[in-house]
């Protein structure tokens, strides 16, 4: 029997989670917790540190919004993404909860209201990033406010080890001195054995309960498929898998050219990248989510916020930077549970490619001491000023004048602002839009009877292609590079074009905004984050090679492969990945399929491709029956590389 306090308590428990159920139906509309999520938020409750590691569609964000609603006082969210805390504090006041996010760009005046509100407005939640508590007055404003559960997102950036490190996250530990008895709740969809103890450990986490939900997709096959013509290979896929489903590429005019290609091929399609204006994405999301086109190819920045059960396959055109990123895109199939695979299309110059992408571009200590020298010079900054100093910044005209690379200057900017020595807006776009309007030979008349204009708009031509097509992304400062003239005088004729109905152009005025956190040192500044950036490298380089790892090894199932790299020890293979499937080779009806080839070559010549599409089997298999015809002469290849009769 239990003793009287001990029953007592047992019921205070009963009932608390029974409020989290109700709370659970209320606002959410589920009857019951997934698995592991029960656990943390008894935990939460209880008043208890918690780490849940839980892979991409577990449902994080209610770990700690239920618990939220059932203390008095309000929620503190740290995240480190923008559109994240936009998202969820839209979801929130979708359910009437009342929520806050403290995003970039909000002037003083604006951010004292917004806490206010936070202090006296009855609200739940508070969504902050982890350098806005890193401004004293903003964190002496939250102590004062009655904090319920301090919740940290995307925990994993708080390891030096994390794919996506942020050296702010360092300082929330000191949360825990100000929050003595408010339980903390550390999340993420995705951490290495090594990342899971940093987060832990720097996080100051006291005595933490730690859970982790399998990284195990039963119904998930993992697919590596080696292609030449990666097009080709996906027209094959999606005829064979109608359903819903997302094409990752590598950059946005890959996004327009598959998107359009696949179009032309018969399938419904569209398209999302960062490039895109926000009623754009919104009504491409929509169409997608409806299947009014159910093939979506997208950039990484497609992701967030995704809740589509019956994706039935994720097709990766090139290799992910990290197999973090990978695990989670691809892990937007088969949610419903149902078959569904996970497919990355590889050919020999992809490792290549990828390097050029992700490593190449990676700036060294000396190359982020010349960006930053270079922008306080740019903006007049004398040495030892420029604190809380804020700019109007354009990314391309600055590379322009200093003839920087655009991508390794990009990097050097994004890893400053993670140092909190600028703050980067992320709400730069590209500044003009355009699409021809008239046909193309209607253009070369134009530029016949027009000889000054020719420059500017041959290297438009010749530099987008797909600008007859759609609303295409246009860089003035390269055109005007390009055609020898100034970005003004594009621009002038873009707009004349305008006026004689030649183009549609929306010129789009909001650039990036820089402000720097701290005085103009040059290299006591640079030198002090030196071994951060060195640090920083060698970890996105050991990621990219576990995604050739990954790709390369031929010897293990594809799933024990991920598992492993995320900590988890399994004793068998999977049984539906490329690897387990190729280990035990369909057995093939030989002289039936010579029956097929011989039928099909009496009707007309064909090649191994249009033989393929009619006969079910593995192409390396058809090739070696077609070999074997060859060798016994009941077949020949005529001048157009097709297969014919004897």
């Amino acid at each position: 029997m239990f003793k009287k306090g001990k029953f007592l308590t047992l019921s205070f428990k009963l009932s608390q989670l029974q409020k989290a159920l109700e709370i659970l139906r209320k606002y959410w509309g589920y009857d019951s917790f997934r698995p592991v999520q029960e656990d943390i938020i008894k935990e939460v409750i209880n008043g208890n540190d918690t780490f849940g590691l839980m892979p991409t569609g577990g449902g994080k964000s209610l770990c700690f919004q239920v618990p939220a609603m059932l203390k008095d006082g309000i929620c503190l969210v740290v995240s480190p993404l923008v559109a994240l805390m936009k998202d969820q504090v839209a979801q929130l006041q979708k359910r009437d909860i009342k929520a806050i996010a403290l995003t970039g760009g909000i002037h003083a005046d604006e951010l004292i209201q917004l806490l206010d509100n936070c202090q006296y407005g009855n609200y739940k939640f508070l969504y902050v990033s982890p350098e806005r508590l890193e401004q004293d007055w903003v964190l002496e404003r939250i102590k004062g406010l009655n904090i319920s559960i301090v919740a940290i997102d995307e925990a994993h950036c708080v390891s030096q080890w994390g794919h996506d490190f942020r050296p702010s996250y360092l300082k929330i530990a000191k949360l825990k001195e100000i929050f003595i008895k408010v339980p903390f709740i550390a999340l993420t969809a995705s951490a290495t054995p090594e990342v899971q103890q940093d987060i832990v450990a720097l996080l100051g986490l006291t005595n933490p309960k730690i859970y982790k939900k399998s990284f195990a997709r039963e119904n998930l096959g993992y697919h590596i498929i080696k292609a030449e013509d990666k097009l080709y290979k996906i027209k094959q896929i999606l005829s064979k898998n109608p359903e819903p489903g997302i094409i990752y590429v590598r950059n946005r005019k890959s996004c327009h050219d598959y998107a359009s290609q696949l179009n032309a091929l018969g399938f419904k399609v569209t398209y999302y990248h960062g490039g895109l204006p926000h009623k754009e994405k919104e009504s491409q999301m929509q169409s997608w989510m409806t299947e009014k086109t159910p093939i979506m190819v997208a950039t990484s920045a497609f992701g967030m916020g995704i809740d589509k059960p019956n994706v039935k396959t994720v097709i990766h055109v090139n290799l992910p930077e990290n197999l973090e990123s990978y695990y989670q895109e691809a892990g937007r199939a088969g949610r419903d549970g149902q078959k569904a695979f996970a497919i990355l299309i590889t050919s020999p110059s992809d490792i290549i490619q990828a390097e050029n992408q992700f490593i190449s571009v990676l700036p060294d200590v000396a190359f982020l001491k010349e960006v930053y020298v270079k922008l306080c010079n740019y903006f007049q900054i004398p040495y030892g000023e420029g604190i809380n100093d804020e700019f109007s910044f354009s990314l391309n005209q600055f590379c322009a004048k200093y003839n920087l690379p655009i991508l390794k200057v990009f990097n050097s900017l994004q890893f400053l602002d993670r140092q909190a020595i600028i703050s980067l807006s992320n709400e730069q776009s590209e500044k003009v839009q355009l699409q021809f309007i008239i046909e193309s030979r209607e253009v070369i008349r134009y530029i016949s009877l027009n000889p000054d204009d020719e420059s500017v708009i041959t290297s438009i031509l010749r530099n987008y292609p797909g600008v007859f097509d759609m609303q295409t992304n246009i860089n003035t400062v390269f055109i005007a590079k390009n055609a020898n003239t100034s970005e003004a005088k594009v621009i002038t004729l873009l707009e004349k074009l305008q006026e004689r109905g030649i183009v549609d152009l929306l010129l789009i005025q909001n650039e990036s905004k820089i402000t720097f956190l701290e005085v103009r040192e040059d290299d006591r500044t640079i030198n002090r984050v030196a071994k951060y950036l060195e640090k920083q490298n060698l970890n996105k380089k050991n990621q990219l090679a576990s995604v050739v790892t990954y790709v390369s090894d031929e010897l293990q199932c594809k799933s024990r492969l991920l598992l492993t790299y995320f900590g988890e020890i399994v004793h068998k293979d999977c049984g539906i990945c490329s690897y387990c499937l190729n280990k035990k080779p369909k057995e093939i009806n030989r002289e039936q399929i010579v029956t097929q080839i011989l039928s099909l070559l009496k009707e007309m010549p064909r090649s191994s491709r249009e033989l393929a599409e009619v006969i079910e089997i593995e192409e390396n298999q058809l090739l070696l029956v077609l070999k074997q015809l060859l060798e016994y002469d009941a077949i020949s290849i005529n001048t157009k590389n097709q297969f014919t009769l004897i």
